[in-house]
């Protein structure tokens, strides 16, 4: 069934024109990215060549998607925001609070009991506002927006960094903080920097072991986990017309790992066929209709240096299969050189757990392909040696291999299937060890691998590869098996190989499911009464912050100097903590817990200078704002990568601290702060994140002439009562600025609605 199809029909109807008048502007051939950006400009930005990577630019969303873990903020602040009803089509998803731990069934129903106050609240409030409601077990958030709601040429946004994922059906789709879904959803344009474009080509066919997985470990061993930000990955060629619509899918959602701010691919045939296989035929009709302007325009790719930033090319007929990790998504090993990486690093050789699935890598294709190499093992005589965790994207994909005997492959060979959840990929994972303190590895077809990522255990080395290559290697147990070239010993002491997996695109019976787990709005919902518990340890009502004075931009104290990789699972771990994602109270008593302090190189043990005493970050951070102190967090690069959670902004804004200067921010994290009405800077001279003692007290100047583009000054006043200054820069510009001076946007956004 296709949703939202006259508002489709009219995007479409209103393409040609808008692409038109934009080449007319432009006065040069368009790319894909370009086209999809131009055609959704806001009224409040007038068509004209905006400079990539320089200009503020407002969009116009066609929806907005939102799951369970941060609707709840989201939604609790779109309370706020004095609306009746959502402006665009929405959605929640209940997929992040299901805790992977004996199988889905059982798992499933410990979430229903211990979650249902939220799950009720995040379904009151979509009945209220008219959103659309799809209930635990119901599947991963990304993987049902690319069964029901992507479309090509489309743009979306959604409070999840892997929102990218709808890029694989031809959207520019977004991952943000749930201020910004706030301000589509209450009917405000979005506001973004115009991203650079790089233009991946492909080229060549895959075969063999190699899969779709591997040309974004390649490319994030390419560009790194900053390579991308602020832009946006455009695939082309023809090797990206070989690839199916949910390879592509993978493709884009790891795109969210080297910091892009989207990836996406043309229409094709693949997509069109994906679109009738989920009951879409009438959304491939109409892009047929249009499909010259769902691509990027030829000349682009024939002279892609010309009208692209960054241009790499990959050649899909010897692209080999990729193992990434430890630690890191971007640390790329290709297969051949991996068994020698695992010994010259010392990782733990034995393959403790193997875990498939997760929204990176659930689809029909990437389970045959698995699961052909779990029939070799039980024809082979081959016993799995490893743990093994099958987690289906949606219960559409469940339903269907069931039915057609591909999860009776898995279980044969002692394979666990989890509920159609997050669980593991987001460290909802109750893993069964018996000693955490023992140094181990484990591969998935996931997207991130942080430290801690998965099972919360910091000697846990995580590497992630495609679902073929985690079955492989789960069956032979050890981390140095090369699946193309090794062989195996049997149960009959006998010598074996694994031939190469097969795989089918789309269920040759078609889809199928019984209950999808979607639940649609009333027409009115006014009636509706969302209850929130003020005794409640889960959800609490917002208060609306307090905006930032001069005075408290004076005597401030360093409350943590980050040291190294700080992502947003430092910042706001997931784990355990989710269940406190509805109540900004409890859950900043997680506040940077897992960032490592420059001083002493611990976690959660920072010093404080008005009490000579050392603590952890909250209760420091709760210190001095009772005693009216602001607080500095210090940083170094790519602060905030990972997730999009934008409670890593709203906890340090709860407990008084008032700006965060860094070497450089990863794209969400730093609108996320910009949107909670804080300081996000970045040092001039990055030498100066030096200069910073754990003693200081610390004043910013420049708050009453700030303007987009002018410096800021810190002048830190040492304890030895010498002190130093230098500038800092900042990306505001005049209607960001107007955030923080009224103390977020959403307050921004109250004001102008009269809300009191």
């Amino acid at each position: 069934m296709a949703f939202d199809i006259d508002m489709i029909k009219a995007h479409y109807e209103s393409l040609p024109g808008k692409i038109a008048q934009a080449r007319a502007v432009l006065q040069r051939p368009l790319t894909l990215s370009e086209k999809i950006l131009y055609s959704h400009l806001h009224a409040d930005s007038p068509l004209q060549n905006y400079s990539r990577g320089n200009d503020y630019v407002f969009f116009s969303p066609d929806r907005v998607a939102m799951q369970d873990a941060t609707a709840q903020m989201a939604l609790l602040q779109f309370m706020m925001a004095g609306k009746n009803k959502v402006a665009v089509p929405s959605t929640v998803h209940c997929d992040h609070l299901i805790q992977a731990k004996v199988g889905a069934e059982q798992d499933l129903k410990h979430a229903l009991d211990t979650s249902s106050e939220v799950f009720d609240f995040l379904q009151s409030v979509s009945e209220k506002y008219g959103i659309g409601f799809w209930k635990p077990g119901a599947g991963i958030i990304h993987q049902i927006v690319l069964e029901n709601y992507a479309f090509p040429g489309g743009m979306m946004i959604g409070t999840d960094s892997h929102t990218v994922n709808a890029g694989g059906l031809g959207m520019v789709a977004i991952g943000i903080g749930g201020a910004d879904a706030v301000d589509v959803m209450a009917g405000m344009p979005w506001e973004l920097k115009m991203p650079k474009l790089i233009g991946v080509k492909l080229t060549g066919e895959m075969s063999g072991w190699t899969s779709s997985k591997d040309v974004i470990l390649k490319v994030a061993g390419i560009l790194t986990v900053k390579g991308g930000t602020g832009a946006i990955v455009e695939y082309f060629g023809p090797g990206a017309e070989s690839l199916s619509c949910t390879g592509k899918g993978t493709i884009c959602n790891m795109g969210a790992e080297i910091g892009a701010t989207t990836s996406t691919f043309g229409y094709d045939d693949a997509m069109r066929r994906y679109l009738i296989a989920t009951e879409r035929a009438e959304v491939a009709e109409l892009a047929d209709r249009v499909a010259e302007h769902l691509a990027g325009d030829a000349e682009c790719y024939a002279d892609p240096e010309k009208y692209f930033d960054q241009v790499i090319e990959i050649d899909l007929s010897t692209l080999e299969p990729h193992i990434n990790g430890p630690y890191t998504p971007d640390l790329a090993w290709p297969i051949s050189k991996f068994a020698d990486a695992v010994k010259e690093n010392g990782y733990p050789q034995k393959l403790e757990v193997g875990l498939i699935g997760s929204c990176t890598n659930s689809s029909y294709e990437d389970l045959t392909r698995a699961a052909s190499l779990a029939r070799q093992a039980v024809e082979k005589n081959l016993k799995v040696q490893s743990e093994f965790t099958v987690t289906p994207g949606s219960e559409q994909i469940r339903y269907t291999v069931e039915r057609d005997g591909i999860l009776d492959d898995f279980e044969k060979i002692g394979g666990i299937v989890l509920a159609n959840a997050c669980g593991p990929c987001i460290g909802q994972w109750d893993r069964h060890t018996d000693d955490p303190s023992r140094k181990n590895s484990i591969i998935t077809s996931f997207n991130r691998n942080f430290t801690k990522r998965n099972d919360g255990n910091p000697n846990t080395h995580a590497f992630v590869a495609s679902p073929e290559i985690v079955t492989a290697m789960a069956i032979s147990g050890d981390l140095a098996f090369n699946p193309l070239t090794d062989s195996l010993e049997n149960e009959n002491g006998e010598s074996v190989r694994l031939e190469p997996p097969t795989g089918i695109e789309l269920p040759p019976k078609g889809f199928d499911v019984e209950d999808p787990g979607f639940v649609a709005p009333p027409e009115d919902g006014s009636g509706v009464e969302v209850v929130v518990n003020p005794e409640s340890n889960r959800l609490q009502l917002l208060t609306p912050f307090e905006p930032i004075t001069n005075d408290q931009l004076k005597g401030m104290r360093v409350l943590i100097k980050a040291k190294g990789k700080c992502t947003t699972d430092h910042i706001s771990m997931a784990g355990p903590w989710l269940k406190y994602r509805g109540h900004l109270e409890n859950i900043s008593n997680n506040c940077y817990i897992g960032a490592i302090n420059y001083f002493n190189e611990e976690a959660n043990n920072i010093f404080n200078p008005e009490t000579g005493a050392y603590g952890p970050v909250p209760e420091v951070a709760k210190y001095y704002k009772a005693n009216g102190i602001g607080s500095v967090v210090f940083g170094e690069e790519n602060l905030g990568e990972g997730s999009s959670r934008e409670h890593a902004a709203m906890e340090p804004r709860f407990l008084g601290v008032k700006a965060v200067i860094v070497k450089s921010f990863a794209r969400i994290h730093e609108t996320n702060l910009k949107k909670q009405g804080m300081f996000a800077l970045t040092f001039v001279n990055p030498a100066d994140y030096d200069k910073v003692r754990q003693d200081d007290k610390i004043d910013l100047l420049g708050f009453d002439e700030m303007a987009p583009g002018k410096n800021m000054t810190v002048v830190l006043h040492h304890a030895d009562g010498t002190s130093e200054s230098f500038e800092v820069k900042h990306s505001y510009n005049e209607a960001q600025i107007e955030w923080v001076r009224a103390g977020s946007a959403l307050n921004k956004i109250r004001n102008e609605a009269g809300v009191a």
